[in-house]
């Protein structure tokens, strides 16, 4: 008795809680009640004068132990429940549970069919439960912590913390570790032996998985095994390491980053995007990488993204590579370097309103996109253009409110590779003041609406070439100069239906540099001098302008007639302007061209701020008019929707707009050409269309040169035409294919390298790391008829221009654009991206892309097939981001042309 009195305890505070909560369903036999023996008892109280009083040096340290109390049986309260049967045998020392059974113990958690918790040895055994046809349910859950396993059945000791599990299916990260026998040895360590590792969706059958004939893991940290090897369908492969290291955890870590490796026709044999991955914080990464080939090429890139919730994110990055065509002796032998840099940087509106930072930087070597050999710069091979800018501004809220910013921008053609930079570009302004308005109501007529403004303008403005790009040559043609501007305008109703305005603007240029022209009569040629120091120049201007709009409804209703077309609005809004410019010819000189016998044959005028930031003033005076007509047409048509109330609103013409100008001081061609353009939506807008037209109301001599005479006169039509366009863009697909996310991780791709925002040049693509993200697809209802949709889209641009300003009447460009994605199958899908050039009779840089989704596993295919850039690319890859390095890619990259 002495030996078993832990257990004993341990029966009988189950045997109380059981009695309080619940009733026992054995019978029990009836016996005679025992009576009690009642006892007299005397109470005597104890007068506190014949207690001994203990002095405290008295007292024995025994009274005091220093020895800590037993720790309970029990560390926390026991919860659970069953709806069949709650019975606890007392002679068995047995807690019996079925049906729905659940137990909670401090963090631990048991939900199965049928639950035993056998007293004397600590133990709980939970299996499932057969129903009336056979089946097996209600398996055991065993939940501790975060740690879930699902077995057939579990043996679990309360006291030791261990268990055996049966059959088990434990998620551990993206994969789910599959055993036939399980040893849990505490809370943070499983032994497996003969166990299946997959990331597969269908667990009772897996397309794949990794054998793992002995294995540990450590819940949300790692799973460390011994022999294991690939199975696809139970069929072993000899694709197998003699012992692995899964890392499993919620937080990023650092690690190594697995290369691709391939041949190259001129480079040999290479390994890519093989580096490692640095797990900085919570708050920023880094990613090196690096490209390596057996001639001496070599390439490498940083990537780095950071983030902060709710006040910024962005990313960095840098590519640097070192081409080497042929070998060194051959004639073919070539050595290229190039690189570009990246930032892209946004602020969160909510972290502070009045100030924002925001950055988009592109800027590298003009033939980057062109000679880089990585799958990634596939959409961007036709850009022409790199831009970057970085920005800083303030709003000082008051009355008057102001405003100041800093910008640096940089702009760079990759044909011609000239750079254009600002470093850096300051503006200020001053809120928008009414000094004669009142202080309450609004403001009425032309002096309370008088007002001005004031503004700052400076520039610090550097064009070079790409290849004394950040070098100190690009710095010694800087430019800077500050430019003040006051406008001051009013505007008021005039003849209740027209809106008349007035301003006038003064002008104010500084500058730090200027230029001095002189002619050297030895050299024959033009000499230009730059001239350090201050120097400014003010200009004005006024201008006013006179408006109305008209509305115009053409009615087409009759009584007894639901006719398609009901109305058609028609808003028409002339406008008429004027504006006169002073001529500042004071801030012009000359200089005097001698001839070879010593005589001066003209003089030549010239400002000496015409390398100036912000131009030169004028020289002549201007005095012109302009006048302009805008247009939009709507209708409204019966709505093929019966139980609408309303007619549906079109548009028929979105906008055509002309406008023209007469120049008062000009001796001669006053007119200025007519200039036409227009836009609309058709098929829902689905489709847009913009077109435009120049016309040009004066003829051509002989010499197809413009004559003060107009066309008219000279026995041809009212305008000439001389120059127009047509573009057009239509998207169409089905209605599934219209549910598609167009803005795919290749397209941000593109955008950040400055290209399209969509795939007709192509679809930048890395597929070894790309992780796959499934979409959300809806469940088809079953039919009795076989019905497969194809989700399809296309999208089509076409432009076309015609030029005739010197009797050339012909077609300057014309080209037609097109890409489009369709899914054959739920699991096959293919792309393609390509154009035809009309006018040269050619098709344009062309991508096929094919996708097949293989459940766990993803492959993908990309061919250029022809042009200098003709190339594929094959990838077949587990789609999880745990096991994206057990991958197959075999490509053929292009022939590299310097």
């Amino acid at each position: 008795m002495h030996t078993n009195n832990f257990k004993i305890l341990f029966a009988l505070s189950f045997t109380v809680f059981i009695n309080t909560l619940s009733f026992a369903q054995d019978i029990q036999t009836k016996k005679d009640s025992i009576k009690p023996i009642v006892k007299d008892v005397k109470i005597v109280k104890a007068d506190s004068l014949l207690t001994p009083q203990l002095s405290e040096r008295a007292q024995d340290s025994v009274l005091t132990d220093s020895v800590k109390p037993k720790k309970e049986l029990l560390e926390h309260i026991v919860k659970y429940s069953a709806i069949d049967t709650n019975k606890f045998n007392q002679k068995q020392h047995k807690l019996y549970l079925y049906n729905e059974a659940v137990i909670d113990y401090g963090d631990m958690n048991i939900k199965a069919g049928s639950i035993i918790v056998d007293y004397n040895t600590n133990t709980v055994y939970a299996k499932g439960i057969v129903d009336t046809v056979g089946t097996y349910t209600q398996a055991p859950v065993f939940t501790q912590g975060s740690n879930v396993v699902e077995p057939d059945s579990i043996v679990f000791n309360t006291k030791s913390q261990k268990a055996l599990i049966y059959n088990s299916k434990t998620e551990q990260g993206e994969g789910t570790v599959i055993a036939n026998v399980t040893k849990k040895e505490n809370d943070s360590v499983y032994f497996l032996k003969n166990a299946k590792y997959t990331t597969a969706e269908d667990l009772e059958d897996p397309e794949y998985y990794i054998k793992l004939r002995k294995a540990k893991i450590v819940p949300g940290k790692k799973i460390v095994t011994g022999l294991a090897n690939l199975f696809f369908y139970d069929v072993p492969t000899p694709l197998g390491l003699p012992f692995g290291f899964f890392p499993q955890t919620e937080k990023h870590t650092s690690g190594v980053i697995i290369p691709s490796f391939g041949e190259q026709n001129d480079r040999g044999y290479f390994l890519q995007n093989g580096g490692y991955y640095f797990a900085i914080s919570d708050y920023i990464d880094l990613a090196v990488l690096g490209d390596y080939y057996t001639n001496g090429s070599y390439g490498m890139r940083m990537e780095s993204t950071y983030s902060k919730r709710y006040k910024f994110r962005g990313n960095i990055g840098f590519r640097y590579e070192n081409l080497i065509n042929s070998e060194r002796g051959f004639p073919d032998y070539s050595k290229n370097t190039i690189y570009n840099i990246r930032w892209s940087h946004s602020q969160d509106s909510k972290s502070n309103p009045n100030s924002r930072f925001s950055a988009s930087v592109n800027l590298g070597s003009s033939t980057y996109y062109r000679s880089s050999i990585n799958q990634i710069n596939t959409g961007a091979f036709l850009n022409n253009t790199l831009s970057s800018s970085v920005s800083y501004s303030k709003t000082f809220h008051g009355e008057p409110q102001v405003n100041f910013s800093l910008t640096a921008t940089h702009s760079q053609n990759t044909n011609t590779e000239q750079i254009n930079m600002t470093l850096p570009t300051f503006q200020g302004s001053v809120g928008r003041m009414y000094p004669f308005a009142s202080k309450t109501g609004s403001k009425k007529g032309i002096i309370q609406n008088i007002n001005l403004q004031y503004n700052v303008r400076g520039e610090n403005r550097i064009q070079t070439t790409d290849s004394l790009f950040f070098k100190k040559e690009m710095f010694d043609d800087a430019r800077a100069g500050f430019q003040h501007s006051i406008p001051l305008s009013t505007n008021f109703k005039l003849f209740k239906y027209f809106s008349l305005s007035a301003s006038t603007n003064y002008n104010e240029v500084w500058t730090f540099k200027t230029i001095s022209k002189s002619f050297d009569p030895i050299e024959r040629k033009e000499v230009i001098e730059d001239v350090n120091g201050f120097d400014s120049f003010r200009t004005y201007n006024f201008s006013t302008s006179l408006g109305t709009t008209i509305y115009g409804m053409f009615d087409f209703q009759k009584e007894g007639k639901d006719r398609k077309i009901q109305a058609i609005r028609h808003v028409i809004r002339p406008s008429i302007s004027y504006n006169i410019n002073p001529a500042f010819d004071k801030y012009y000189d000359s200089y005097e061209v001698i001839s070879a016998d010593g005589l001066t044959t003209s003089d030549v005028d010239y400002s000496r701020f015409e390398r100036g930031v912000f131009g030169t003033p004028n020289k002549n005076f201007s005095s012109s008019m302009g006048i302009s007509v805008s247009n939009n047409i709507e209708a409204k048509v019966r709505d093929k929707d019966s139980t609408a109330t309303k007619p549906k609103k079109i548009t028929i013409l979105n906008n055509l707009n002309f406008a023209t100008s007469y120049n008062f001081a000009g001796d001669s061609l006053q007119w200025s050409p007519v200039r036409m353009s227009g836009g609309t939506q058709l098929f829902n807008n689905k489709m847009s269309v913009n077109f435009g037209a120049t016309l040009d109301p004066y003829a051509l001599d002989n010499n197809n040169n413009r004559i003060d005479k107009f066309n008219i006169d000279n026995g041809g039509s009212l305008f000439r035409l001389t120059s127009a366009n047509l573009t057009t863009s239509w998207s169409i697909s089905s209605k599934k294919g219209d549910k598609k996310d167009k803005k795919s991780r290749g397209i941000e791709e593109n955008l950040r390298s400055g290209g399209r925002d969509d795939d007709m040049f192509g679809v930048s693509e890395d597929f070894a790391n790309n992780q796959f993200n499934e979409e959300d697809k809806e469940e088809e209802k079953p039919s009795a008829l076989y019905n497969s949709p194809i989700p399809w889209s296309l999208r089509l641009a076409y432009a076309v221009n015609y030029s005739n300003s010197r009797r050339q009447n012909e077609i300057s460009s014309h080209s037609l654009m097109f890409s489009g994605d369709i899914e054959l199958s739920p699991k096959w899908s293919i792309g393609a991206s390509s154009g035809y050039d009309l006018k040269n009779a050619g098709f344009t840089y062309t991508q096929l892309r094919f996708e097949r989704d293989l459940l766990s596993w993803r492959m993908n295919f990309s061919w250029i097939p022809f042009s200098s850039r003709s190339s594929w690319n094959f990838f077949i890859g587990i789609k999880s981001s745990i096991l994206k390095d057990l991958k197959y890619e075999k490509r053929k990259q292009p022939d590299q042309r310097l």
